[in-house]
């Protein structure tokens, strides 16, 4: 018996499996428990037109046994088995598939529905063991051949014994280190736990001796029964994955139990969706929109990404790429038989098919959510203050370029109820001679209402959004219009709105505004007359491109930017209190100036900006009493 070597290259893609490819150590078991898989539905197929064969589709199985004392983990199916020069050619060369081989040959027909495309998944099993032994029987062949390595420094293959068809992969798992603990992959109820995880779904049961504590026969019904050991064989896998079921045939229950368990989730989802596609790409997917948020959902732990399967294999836990972020908050699985795998399972190549599955499922979400909001609005008003920020961040990120598709879910408070209100609702209310789609931003939706800038707009019998988070201002920047119509804050100076005569205003407004102006000095960029006040005496407007909430945003973001909106001081020149002021100019200007800061921390507090000194400004009011 001659010991045969890796090809070069083999050499150093084993060393790169074992020490860097996979994340998780883990994964062994899937990949061989898949390969198992392959080799069942290789012969599966051939036994459709081959009655030799001599099983059926219930006979084909996959067994796991564990010996911890031996510290040897087998893996034994009874598919197509391999000989000796498959044993050299799949298993003397690294990526060298024969499944994807007999994929090749068997394209022509629909049926054939195979995992394995590339043959490094084998090779993770050294990742675990120090001696892998491949004892293998090809059906239609006499011999039977045991393939024999520890890893990179060769394998050998001899002439064995073997009965049945099929073959046993036994792993002689590693001894213990200080930072790695190889003996978990011994232990039964871990197995189970990796079955569940990445193999659930593999269409052939995974058999394995557990054992467990019964209640021994005969005692259940005594004050005091007895509990025995037992070792069955039992089937770990379900095989059958809830969203190949057809819908009609699962329960909504059993939905949300998926949803609960998948996921550890507690909430009730919003809305579940189901998809079958066939065509270009192939797949399905079942999707959950959330009705709460999870805890971590807003900080860096949260993983966006739904979990992704090749024909019932777990490839990805979390796959960003079919998620776009303002869809982050989606959870579930799709599954394909069409993606295509680089060197291991679990990175996928950013190809052609993954885009065009993540496309559709983008849209299949945005439908699902505009479906939502028309048949159950309180649902998706629920959904809405979970994952409005969300929502609007989609809008302002990337540019811009997925507006259109998220600005049909936007709902804002409003002046026209207390109720949420969507832009298009908006817009059907406005009148003829309405040119703009009113909003203002603030804290709250109480204290923007008070805002002197909206009683004007407000008096016109238009509508004012009211915007409370600090995103909102971006968003509504972002979208420019709906329907044609823009959107105007109620601070600008041009609101569309002929002021009404409200009376004689102060005389030489001129020298008043330049006084107020040089009593304030650079705290100001301008005082102006107001265009806008009503019955208020002051308010507080920023000029340029940054607004009084964006100021906020940005310094709580970061403070030491100091970031600060030009500040327009706006004097109601009807009102009593400023001609008050005026009055006092040139007789007690003290007196005057004490007015205009006055009018000045007035206007900073209706803002919601913070005034320089609050100790002085009470003094001041104080002085004045």
């Amino acid at each position: 018996m001659s010991k045969k070597q890796f090809k070069s290259e083999s050499k150093r893609l084993l060393d790169l499996m074992i020490n860097s490819i996979y994340t998780h150590k883990e994964i062994f078991l899937r990949e061989l428990i898949s390969n198992a898989s392959d080799a069942i539905d290789k012969l599966c197929f051939i036994s459709l037109t081959d009655d030799k064969v001599g099983l059926s589709r219930s006979d084909f199985k996959i067994n796991i046994a564990s010996d911890r004392d031996s510290r040897i983990l087998t893996i034994e199916d009874n598919g197509i088995g391999m000989d000796k020069d498959d044993l050299d050619k799949n298993l003397g060369t690294i990526a060298s598939s024969g499944s994807y081989r007999f994929k090749q040959e068997m394209e022509k027909n629909d049926d054939v529905d195979i995992i394995g495309q590339f043959g490094v998944g084998f090779y993770s099993a050294f990742m675990v063991a120090d001696k892998v032994e491949v004892l293998t029987k090809k059906y239609g062949a006499d011999s039977a051949y045991k393939w024999t390595s520890t890893g990179a420094d060769g394998y050998t293959v001899v002439e064995a014994e073997k009965d049945s068809v099929g073959t046993i992969v036994t792993l002689h798992i590693k001894e213990d280190t200080e930072n790695e603990h190889y003996s978990e992959f011994l232990e039964q109820y871990r197995i189970s736990e990796l079955i569940k995880k990445y193999s659930d779904y593999i269409r052939y049961p995974i058999i394995m001796d557990m054992t467990r504590s019964k209640v021994k026969e005969g005692t259940e019904n005594s004050e005091k029964p007895e509990y025995e050991t037992v070792t069955e064989a039992e089937t770990l896998n379900s095989m059958v994955p809830i969203w190949q079921r057809p819908r009609k045939d699962v329960s909504d229950e059993e939905y949300e139990k998926f949803y609960h368990e998948k996921f550890s989730a507690f909430d009730k989802p919003a809305k579940i969706i189901t998809t079958s596609v066939e065509g270009v790409v192939t797949y399905k997917a079942l999707l959950y929109i959330p009705s709460k948020a999870p805890f971590d959902y807003y900080t860096k732990e949260f993983k966006k990404g739904l979990q992704l399967y090749s024909s019932g294999v777990l490839i990805m836990d979390n796959c960003e790429e079919l998620l776009p972020d303002h869809f982050r908050f989606v959870r579930g699985v799709v599954d394909s038989q069409d993606f295509s795998l680089n060197i291991s399972r679990e990175v996928l190549q950013h190809d052609h098919q993954l885009k065009t599955i993540a496309t559709a499922l983008e849209k299949k979400i945005k439908n699902e959510l505009s479906s939502l909001l028309k048949k159950d609005r309180e649902t998706y008003e629920s959904f809405y203050n979970e994952f409005a920020r969300q929502l609007k961040y989609g809008i302002v990120s990337d540019y811009g370029m997925h507006k259109d598709n998220l600005k049909d879910l936007l709902m804002f408070n409003s002046s026209n109820s207390d109720k949420l209100t969507t832009l298009s609702e908006y817009v059907d209310r406005m009148t003829e001679e309405q040119k703009y789609i009113y909003f203002a931003t603030g804290e709250s939706v109480t204290g923007i209402s008070k805002l002197p800038q909206a009683e004007q707009v407000l008096s016109k019998g238009f509508e004012i959004l009211y915007c409370t988070q600090d995103i909102d201002e971006f968003t509504l920047q972002s979208l420019m219009s709906y329907k044609d119509k823009q959107f105007r804050n109620i601070d600008s100076d041009d609101l569309g709105i002929e002021p009404e005569d409200n009376g004689d205003e102060v005389e030489n407004s001129d020298e008043v505004l330049k006084f107020v102006r040089d009593t304030l000095g650079d705290r100001v960029s301008e005082v102006v007359a107001s265009k806008k006040l009503v019955s208020h005496p002051v308010c507080m407007t920023a000029k340029g491109g940054v607004s009084f909430e964006m100021e906020k945003y940005f310094n709580a973001m970061q403070p030491e930017a100091g970031m600060k909106a030009q500040r327009c001081l706006e004097l109601n020149m009807n009102h009593d209190a400023v001609k008050a002021m005026a009055e006092l100019i040139g007789e007690d200007d003290d007196k005057a100036r004490k007015y205009a800061e006055i009018f000045y921390n007035q206007a900073l507090l209706i803002a919601g900006l913070q005034i320089e000194n609050p100790s002085d400004y009470a003094d001041l009011v104080c002085s004045l009493m």
